[in-house]
């Protein structure tokens, strides 16, 4: 999978998703955009987006538990890194999406390629 992360700005397109104050600190978004599902978390203040699906078996990952930048697939322990999409344990072997977020006039928005 690719991180988005590190693309060109003027190749992606920023989608307003929501206000700051709807996502606490410690909490995660679900939405969708374009047909693909994704997860925005709140970490200490700082915001990531990833794919909500594990390369491993195509399962959701975004409910999985978080420890540091790490989040841990419920369906079979793979671990990524929240940060980049980067696998961090097997038995995934593939990385997932990762997405920028910038935060703009209050508002959380999520880029994605055009």
């Amino acid at each position: 999978m690719f991180n988005y992360t590190t693309i060109d700005e003027a190749k992606i397109e920023f989608v307003e998703i929501a206000p700051v104050s709807d996502l606490p600190n410690g909490e995660r978004l679900f939405v969708e955009i374009e047909g693909k599902p994704l997860v925005i978390f709140n970490i200490a203040g700082q915001f990531f987006s990833i794919g909500d699906v594990c390369s491993h078996d195509d399962g959701p990952v975004g409910e999985g538990d978080i420890e540091g930048f790490n989040i841990t697939c419920p369906r079979h322990g793979a671990e990524f890194d929240i940060r980049t999409g980067k696998v961090t344990q097997m038995p995934a072997v593939v990385d997932i999406p990762a997405y920028p977020v910038k935060v703009v006039d209050g508002m959380i928005q999520v880029g994605v390629p055009r």
